[in-house]
């Protein structure tokens, strides 16, 4: 097996203009574990009984704990940075200027997610030098159900005149 020579990516960078509406990418997966939720619990201070009590839980709508919304959003942040695209577009990013999420479906202890971002709208600014990137974020579990999704809004570093 011939291994691909990955020393051309060393230093690779994308800007604004490197992504086009529509262009979609998938990250990483990960499961929400007992252990996610009862931190995350301590750290937050949410001890919504909904989380951290399986009896009280079990009567619920759900009948079982579920993982805090946040969380999942944390986690989604998480495995966002871990993708190949995310590494490329890091140094071009300036800030996070927006963010609208929704939660469809709960998350289980259990499930396992990974994100699916795709590009949903660019926008020049007044300054020629940056530009905004929307992009949809989707947590998607193992049953192929959505449980959190929305728009994230950044202002993103443009190619350099001449590059």
């Amino acid at each position: 097996m011939t291994r691909p020579d990955l020393s051309a990516l060393t230093g690779q960078q994308l800007y604004w203009e490197d992504l086009s509406e529509g262009d979609a990418f998938d990250s990483p997966t990960r499961t929400i574990t007992e252990a996610d939720v009862t931190g995350f619990a301590c750290l937050s201070g949410d001890f919504n009984r909904l989380h951290v009590d399986a009896e009280y839980a079990a009567g619920s709508a759900y009948g079982q704990r579920i993982a805090h919304g946040l969380l999942v959003v944390s986690v989604m942040s998480g495995l966002t940075t871990r993708m190949l695209m995310n590494n490329f577009l890091e140094p071009s990013l300036l800030g996070l200027l927006d963010m609208q999420c929704r939660f469809p479906k709960p998350t289980f202890i259990g499930d396992t997610i990974g994100v699916r971002v795709t590009v949903t709208e660019k926008r020049e600014t007044s300054k020629p030098e940056r530009g905004i990137l929307s992009f949809r974020r989707e947590v998607i579990n193992q049953r192929g159900e959505t449980v959190v999704e929305g728009i994230w809004k950044l202002l993103v570093r443009r190619a350099p005149q001449g590059a």
